[in-house]
Order: structure tokens, then sequence, then C-alpha cells
């Protein structure tokens, strides 16, 4: 039954829809990746970013929340998780998993049953290790963000995953632009400033599900060295890039 599927959107998921925007840059890479493609089926959907236009669409998404979200003209969505998703075995042509993986209670059933009911599977997912390495954020204010997504169910768990069904499973880059529309972990590399605003940080589960007290000690940190001019000088070279890889990646088969 549907009302024994966990939303833990209730708690940190609220302001999604206004943050939470489809980035034109990164749609692009989506849609290229989703090639000739007629069905897909979004599976941890959220509400509604990157769904493609001009294709038979499905959004599959647990939380009521999320669902409450969608925009009028919104593809047509069902409440299920993707351990269980309600479609026939090679149903459509494409399954397509934006930045969810990590959420799904159960990853390797989940990744299962997206191959079960498509062709082709495009997964946005991303490298924990190089973006502890690569991104300020966490390397100099909350590296907390990195021990505790050192284990989630990223990169490895989708290629592995994917691969267990697949000969052939290809990674591609997707580099953040400067000016991006969505405000995931890493999108505002070049904008710092950002991360102050609460609703900002509530729109991003990496923030989002930290110690209050430990975000806003690092929000206090990163306050202090804006002002006096210290994350200014460590990352001068920052703010001549249009965009930057910190390991988010398209997997596809």
């Amino acid at each position: 039954m549907t009302t024994a599927i966990n939303d833990p959107y209730q708690t940190f998921g609220k302001g999604y829809g206004l943050q939470r925007r489809t980035d034109p840059q990164i749609q692009t890479l989506i849609d290229n990746a989703l090639g000739d493609a007629t069905t897909v089926v979004n599976v941890g959907a959220g509400t509604g970013s990157y769904e493609p236009v001009g294709r038979r669409v499905l959004a599959v998404e647990p939380s009521v929340t999320m669902l409450a979200q969608r925009p009028p003209g919104a593809a047509p969505a069902v409440r299920a998780t993707a351990e269980a998703i309600p479609l026939a075995d090679n149903a459509v042509d494409v399954g397509l998993a934006i930045l969810t993986v990590h959420h799904w209670p159960d990853a390797e059933k989940g990744l299962d049953e997206l191959v079960r009911v498509s062709r082709r599977q495009v997964v946005l997912t991303w490298d924990p290790a190089m973006m502890s390495r690569s991104f300020w954020l966490i390397s100099e204010y909350l590296p907390e963000i990195g021990r505790r997504e050192a284990t989630a169910a990223a990169i490895g768990v989708v290629t592995a995953g994917l691969s267990r069904h697949h000969a052939e499973v290809e990674v591609r880059p997707v580099p953040v632009p400067a000016d991006c529309a969505d405000r995931f972990l890493a999108a505002h590399w070049r904008r710092p400033h950002a991360y102050l605003d609460p609703a900002v940080r509530a729109a991003s589960s990496g923030i989002a599900a930290l110690p209050p007290e430990v975000v806003d000690a690092a929000m206090q940190h990163l306050t202090d060295d804006l002002a006096g001019g210290r994350w200014q000088r460590r990352h001068h070279d920052l703010l001549e890039r249009d965009a930057l890889d910190v390991g988010y990646r398209l997997v596809i088969t």
C-alpha cells in the first residue's frame, strides 16, 4: 500500500520545487544521452527536473512531498519506489534516474528494477571521492559531507549495478556551469555567498542531513572568510571559469 512508503523529504524537501530547477546545459547532456528514445520512465523523479520534452514520460516518485511540488503540465506520475517499479519488463526505451540512487533504500534492487523495465539506462550520479577533493565547500568547510557520503550509493554502486546487466557501461563527465540554475550541492562553486542562504542549503540533502550546529559553524567560518577576502584569495582562479568538473557523472548503457 502506498501509505507504507517512507517519505524522508517531509523533513527537508519542502523547497525543492523552487530551488531544484532544470539547468539547460545539463539538460542538453541528458537529452543527448537519451538518444532516440521515445518512451522514458523517470525513477525518483522528484519535482520533475530534467524530464525530457517531446517523449512519453512516466514519473515514479515515492514522496508525497515531492509529488505535491510537481508543476502543472509535468509528466504523469505514480507513487512507487525504485525497488518496485509498476511497469512490465522492457516497457520503455530508457530508464532515467537523476541524482536519486543514493536515496533509494536498496540501491542494488532499484537498479535491477530500472534495468528490468527499460532497454537502456541513463543515471546521473557523482564520484564522492573526487567531489571531496575538488569542491571547496567540502574540503574546507564541511568535511562531514565527504565522510557521510564516502559510502553513498553513487558512482561505484551505479556502475557495478548496471554492469551486472550490460557488457558496456559508459561514464560521461557533467561539468557544472558557473550560473547553474539547479541548486544541487555543488551548483554554487563560483557563488559562495549562496550557501549562506538557508533555503539553498535546505534544497541540498548533503547539507540538510547534517546536524544544524555543524552547518551553522561552517557557515560562520565561510562568512568570516568571505568578509576577510580569504575565500577570494584562495579561489581567485574559479572566478575566471565558466564550468567546473567536481565529479558529477552520467552513467549510460
